[in-house]
């Protein structure tokens, strides 16, 4: 490959909202030559893009893969070779739970330049969005991320430590997590979280579509089928939830407590 092949963009595009891309992803994004873009980018955002740019869909979701990883790799290579600005396009951020280190491996290993453009990540945007702190002075200390589903082959039983995921002062934050629910909610329940733990869950977050409900950790499997929760869903684990009632200033008038 040319010494002077340009950088592949690796672009975080935000939890939903269009207006809370970055100046920079914004840039790109209006500058592109080509956009290979996941399942959660909107299109609001893709409209952003030149009519003439070339448009890519490898969308992934939870036991569907359009375009396996290997294939999006070796995509990305080439493109390299054959446009000027080539902008990979994912929801939230390239580096939390959207394997845009295993991309940028694959193109160091390729001699191909990128660089990683931050986008805010579902945390941060949906639980903004839901009017939950995800640290709060004297309940909440910390915050631990986590996916829900499993990964190398493995279930997510053998992938979790779940009494590492006890600690009453720390939110925990579980991406991907609405198909395992049920195992979920039994095991931090078994690693020392209270039954009565209060839970968010957040559909659609930071779009108008966005559901919050309200539940508790023992209740949690139930409510998400009562509610008819789809995905994309993030659960907010934790004491600060209960602030919602209070703090909910985006869909306060879908918001549901079930429990």
């Amino acid at each position: 490959m040319p010494k002077s092949v340009n950088p592949v963009y690796l672009v975080g595009a935000g939890p939903g909202d269009p207006e809370l891309i970055t100046v920079k992803a914004r840039r790109l994004i209006e500058s592109a030559d080509v956009l290979v873009y996941d399942l959660l980018v909107s299109d609001e955002i893709l409209k952003l893009a030149s009519p003439d740019a070339m448009r890519i869909f490898a969308g992934k979701a939870a036991r569907n893969h359009h375009m396996p990883q290997d294939e999006i790799n070796h995509l990305l290579v080439t493109l390299a070779g054959q446009h000027d600005v080539v902008v990979r396009l994912k929801g939230g951020d390239p580096f939390v739970f959207g394997r845009g280190s295993e991309e940028a491996l694959y193109l160091a290993a390729h001699d191909i330049p990128f660089e990683i453009v931050p986008g805010v990540t579902a945390a941060s945007g949906c639980a903004a969005y839901a009017g939950i702190p995800l640290t709060h002075r004297g309940i909440s200390r910390s915050v631990q991320l986590m996916t829900g589903h499993s990964m190398l082959g493995r279930s997510v039983d053998e992938d979790i430590n779940w009494e590492s995921l006890s600690d009453p002062e720390t939110t925990l934050v579980i991406y991907m997590g609405l198909i395992n629910a049920p195992l979920i909610a039994r095991r931090l329940i078994e690693g020392g979280r209270p039954e009565a733990t209060p839970v968010a869950v957040i559909q659609d977050g930071t779009t108008p579509r966005q559901r919050t409900v309200l539940t508790t950790l023992k209740a949690l499997p139930e409510d998400v089928n009562k509610a008819k929760i789809r995905s994309p869903a993030l659960f907010i684990v934790g004491e600060v939830t209960s602030l919602s009632k209070k703090l909910a200033w985006f869909d306060a008038t879908d918001s549901q407590v079930l429990t």
